[in-house]
């Protein structure tokens, strides 16, 4: 695995640590709701589930656009997909985050790192 793309999966993990579950205030990384993180240049695939197949959908929404929010913000990252799966809305939630217009990316004014 190269250096970026560690750096990459590194990034990753720490923005999703950010992430809590809304409905009981755990990170969804302690929860262990991420099953598999996928760098293929500039894009990112996440797999997660949610705490229960019925876990309101709202909640279900919420984190998977923080997830994919998230991921956005990471320098370099151009595509992110969610793919939710065990729940009962899955496919309307993995429609609408997967469709919704990306964060606009956060303008930093410091100079790179690998000059």
């Amino acid at each position: 695995m190269s250096q970026d793309i560690q750096q990459t999966r590194r990034q990753i993990f720490e923005e999703l640590s950010k992430i809590v579950d809304p409905e009981i205030g755990v990170s969804i990384m302690e929860l262990e709701l991420i099953d598999k993180v996928d760098i293929e240049e500039k894009d990112v695939n996440v797999d997660l589930h949610l705490t229960s197949p019925f876990c309101p959908a709202v909640f279900g929404f919420k984190i998977a656009q923080d997830v994919r929010d998230n991921i956005y913000n990471i320098e370099g990252i151009e595509k992110v997909k969610i793919n939710v799966s065990n729940h009962f809305m899955a496919e309307a939630i993995n429609k609408q985050v997967n469709e919704s217009k990306p964060p606009s990316k956060k303008e930093e004014n410091h100079e790179s790192k690998h000059e």
